[in-house]
């Protein structure tokens, strides 16, 4: 484990601050559409923050594999956020979110996901340091998963959000349409939240349903929880602005979800392995974090190259993608949630 201190703690939320009320003031101090153009150097920006904290965990614990540790749970959690994205895409055609205002919900969505993940994670922790074969469920879990995702896919995005969504509906007063980046008006002397609330709140809220099996699968790669938090973070920080550059990107890797699958099976097969030998003190070989952070990325590059590979030959499979359904999906249910709001227009 790293001796992580409490300052060294306070500093890395101060920074993580800074940054998103830097992409706010810089981005979203006066709304616009954002650009594919714009969007390309966030995601510039992030990966190149990545890879110097990485930089910067080598040389503050030269004696530990944590830079490689937090490499190789950065590159899984990005890699396994983009089924997010396409959650997010319905959400947002689902609550008919105008261009403008769109970064602004990923923004604070996000931040929201952020601090209910690290929740996730104290409690994941917790439980891993008090109960070693806590692992074994782990393993379980991701290679329920990985089947899943290799057999069928991801399940369909809730155009309507999730049940505290819905439970937010009918509990308070929705107005239908938006008015600006407010969050909540006053009408005929009663006060109405707008649905910029209800989208923010169902993108933090619906993300948690991915960090179910994310979070298992890089506690697989670290057990520390600083590097387990902060792979999250600079993944879900990234994330926003991928989001704008999915049209013609995510499509044409007709093979996403089986290299995912794949990874989380080998996480699986290292969570078992480290559960036995750890927990039940089996003579049994372990995977290092070394050879984790070379399979993952040689499982995404494999899947990128025989994606295109697929494609060239037979440009008709980027119909059948997931991606293509999801933004199906998101066109036809355009507006849904909004109409579901019990309230009259503002």
């Amino acid at each position: 484990m790293l001796e992580i201190s409490s300052t060294m703690w306070l500093v890395t939320i101060f920074v993580m601050l800074a940054v998103f009320v830097l992409d706010f003031v810089l981005v979203d101090a006066h709304s616009h559409a954002f650009t594919a153009k714009e969007a390309t150097r966030w995601v510039i920006f992030y990966v190149l923050a990545a890879l110097a904290f990485a930089a910067f965990l080598y040389f503050r614990f030269p004696e530990t594999s944590a830079s490689t540790e937090f490499l190789a749970g950065w590159v899984t959690e990005y890699s396994l956020s983009v089924d997010n994205l396409f959650v997010f895409i319905v959400l947002m055609s689902s609550f008919a979110v105008p261009a403008e205002q769109k970064h602004r919900v990923l923004l604070v969505g996000v931040a929201l996901a952020i601090v209910l993940r690290g929740l996730l994670i104290a409690v994941g922790a917790a439980a891993i340091q008090k109960f070693e074969a806590t692992f074994f469920v782990f393993a379980a879990f991701l290679m329920y998963t990985a089947i899943s995702v290799w057999r069928s896919g991801e399940e369909e995005p809730d155009a309507d959000g999730n049940a505290l969504v819905r439970f937010m509906e009918k509990r308070f007063s929705f107005t239908r349409e938006y008015h600006g980046s407010k969050l909540r008006i006053k009408s005929d002397g009663r006060k109405y939240f707008t649905p910029m609330l209800l989208v923010m709140f169902a993108v933090g809220t619906t993300d948690l349903m991915f960090a179910l099996d994310s979070i298992p699968a890089i506690f697989g790669l670290t057990r520390e929880p600083y590097l387990v938090f902060m792979a999250n973070a600079f993944a879900l920080m990234g994330l926003r602005q991928l989001y704008f550059l999915l049209d013609g990107l995510l499509d044409r890797v007709i093979y996403l979800s089986k290299g995912l699958a794949v990874i989380l099976g080998f996480i699986a097969v290292k969570l078992f392995l480290e559960a036995g030998h750890g927990a039940l003190h089996w003579n049994v070989p372990t995977i290092s974090i070394g050879q984790s952070l070379m399979f993952i990325a040689a499982a995404l590059g494999v899947t990128v190259v025989v994606s295109l590979w697929a494609l060239k030959r037979n440009p008709d499979l980027a119909a059948h993608t997931q991606a293509a359904e999801v933004l199906e999906e998101a066109r036809e249910a355009r507006g849904e949630a909004l109409e579901s709001l019990d309230t009259e227009e503002i």
